[in-house]
């Protein structure tokens, strides 16, 4: 990932190499090539992205607490993942707990769900 002053620069040359410029200014307005289209959308895109949450010792106690009061209430339950840089969402019943393969399985309305323990963020009993 470049800083935002490697890419206002890199953007600056390949804006300016992309810039239509015609005699009698016809056109009124610059064009731009495909790939610099792609590499401005590849940037945005990064930059949308959030960091992974630091969760101190505190707060993994407290999903694990959350995690115990839902399986054994079999309530409906609501799960916040971080994955790639961006935050899901799903809800549902928590049938069980794997420690081994470091997962727990989710009962949606459609299908059961396997999802992995260390993309967990937070954990919400939904009344």
């Amino acid at each position: 990932m470049i800083s935002n002053t490697e890419f206002n620069e890199l953007f600056a040359t390949v804006y300016e190499s992309a810039k239509l410029k015609h005699r009698d200014d016809k056109w009124g307005m610059s064009m731009m090539l495909p790939e610099h289209v792609e590499m401005l959308r590849n940037y945005y895109d990064e930059q949308k992205k959030v960091p992974r949450p630091e969760l101190n010792e505190w707060d993994l106690e407290i999903l694990q607490i959350s995690l115990e009061n839902a399986m054994k209430s079999k309530a409906d339950t609501k799960i916040k993942l971080w994955k790639d840089g961006e935050f899901y969402y799903n809800r549902g019943i928590i049938e069980s707990v794997d420690f081994t393969r470091r997962t727990i399985e989710l009962q949606d309305p459609f299908c059961l769900l396997s999802i992995n323990l260390e993309e967990i963020v937070d954990v919400t009993i939904v009344e």
